[in-house]
């Protein structure tokens, strides 16, 4: 597999903020550029809104309006499929597996 592009610029750090910075690295085990990296790929996660914000998210079978197949979720209404082919349970909880567009896959749990 072909190695990401990667792109250089110059950090300006205050000498206090490095020595943090580079005692972080160290104890890690890691250089200061791959702590640095490390630490701003999770700062800033890949992904749209709802993979970062609804993936793993617990959801009452209730919530599930069978009728519209919609789904109330952080304020918006998403379609929903599940997982397994079955009706929903509204005594069951169901968690957010999948996310693609204004439809979110739910597997119950």
């Amino acid at each position: 597999m072909a190695k990401e592009p990667q792109k250089r610029f110059l950090l300006r750090l205050d000498q206090h903020l490095f020595d943090r910075v580079a005692a972080a690295a160290d104890a890690d085990g890691r250089s200061i550029n791959a702590y640095i990296a490390q630490v701003l790929a999770r700062a800033a996660p890949a992904g749209n809104w709802e993979q970062r914000q609804l993936i793993g998210r617990a959801i009452s079978g209730k919530e599930l309006d069978v009728k519209s197949g919609l789904v109330l979720v952080a304020g918006i209404y998403y379609r929903y499929l599940l997982e397994a082919p079955a009706k929903p349970d509204a005594t069951a909880t169901y968690t957010v597996i999948e996310s693609h567009g204004n439809i979110l896959t739910l597997k119950k749990i």
